[in-house]
């Protein structure tokens, strides 16, 4: 098969496609014949040597998240046969014409969509649905707030919440990216700057916040303190501006605020299993509906691999960018 391989760690030019070995799918997992992949800032920490894949998945072909078909299953699968189209998060290895995956963290396409779209939904609205409903419990009423609304997950979360009822204020770095996350739903966009806060709070009367979900990291972490609100809860997804800051737990106690951290790649694949299905029961009618949409910026021939990284890497791009095999 065809699959794009790091040579080392390094630049976009260090992603070539290559012919390598077709995997073979181990008791529980299956074989997807890929249809489309999905691009993360992961792979860019990736293919920077930053963030190696977790054991057991491939250390040299990026990728965590697909939609194909079912091309292969292995024993003791049930509830999944040859032709099936679904679509899932992996911990490695979606670069490729076929990639293995435990099949219960599988989950089917949405009714009637291609699957050359389908590869947008996985790991964003996975990882939106799980950090802000599954862990923090926000329910209808709440208000959110979504660091990088114009990302993969800040699309993905901004339609979630409107979907549950929630309230969203979102921020950018730049007016055009809040002008289309607000066709999505988005009710208050803000702009980046150093005043921020200021508007976030401008924009709840003084109260703040009950969710903040941050992908953005440590430069933001101080005004996330200033904008949660009583009993808020401010989980951390990402850190493209930082991995470290000063952290006041006066303020957190003041508030009776929580701050977690979560990631979705390496965690052990029962764990996986309990989101996809949780998925599959609350989320995936949304998509039948017409309620939810992948929103994706642009799609590459698996050839063009490193000009999608540079495109992910420009920070320009407004939702998904996707590998087409």
């Amino acid at each position: 098969m065809n699959a794009i391989v790091m040579r080392g760690p390094g630049g976009p030019e260090v992603l070539e496609l290559r012919e390598v070995a077709r995997p073979a799918p181990g008791p529980g997992e299956v074989r997807v014949r890929v249809a489309s992949s999905g691009l993360n800032r992961a792979d860019l920490s990736q293919r920077l040597g930053r963030y190696p894949a977790p054991p057991g998945s491939p250390q040299d072909i990026l990728g965590l998240e697909l939609a194909g078909t079912v091309d292969a299953v292995g024993a003791g699968v049930r509830g999944l046969r040859e032709g099936d189209p679904v679509m899932g998060i992996l911990g490695g290895g979606g670069y490729a014409e076929y990639a293995v995956s435990p099949a219960e963290t599988l989950v089917r396409t949405p009714t009637g969509m291609p699957l050359s779209v389908a590869g947008a939904i996985p790991e964003v609205f996975m990882t939106a649905y799980d950090a802000a409903f599954l862990q923090e419990g926000l329910t209808a009423g709440e208000i959110l707030l979504v660091h990088a609304v114009g990302s993969g997950v800040g699309t993905a979360a901004v339609q979630l919440a409107r979907r549950a009822g929630v309230h969203v204020i979102g921020t950018s770095r730049t007016a055009d990216k809040l002008a289309r996350a607000g066709e999505l739903g988005l009710e208050h966009g803000v702009l980046a700057d150093e005043r921020w806060p200021e508007r976030v709070l401008e924009l709840t009367g003084g109260r703040g916040v009950d969710v903040i979900l941050d992908l953005v990291g440590g430069a933001y972490l101080a005004g996330n303190q200033r904008v949660v609100a009583e009993r808020g809860r401010h989980i951390v997804v990402g850190v493209p501006a930082g991995a470290e800051a000063p952290l006041s737990l006066r303020a957190l106690m003041g508030r009776r605020a929580s701050i977690r951290g979560t990631v979705l790649r390496a965690r052990p694949v029962a764990e996986k299993a309990v989101v996809a299905r949780a998925f599959e029961r609350d989320v995936l009618a949304g998509f039948d509906a017409g309620e939810l949409v992948p929103v994706i910026d642009r799609v590459y021939p698996a050839s063009a691999v490193a000009e999608a990284h540079r495109r992910m890497e420009s920070n320009e791009s407004f939702g998904k960018i996707l590998l087409e095999w």
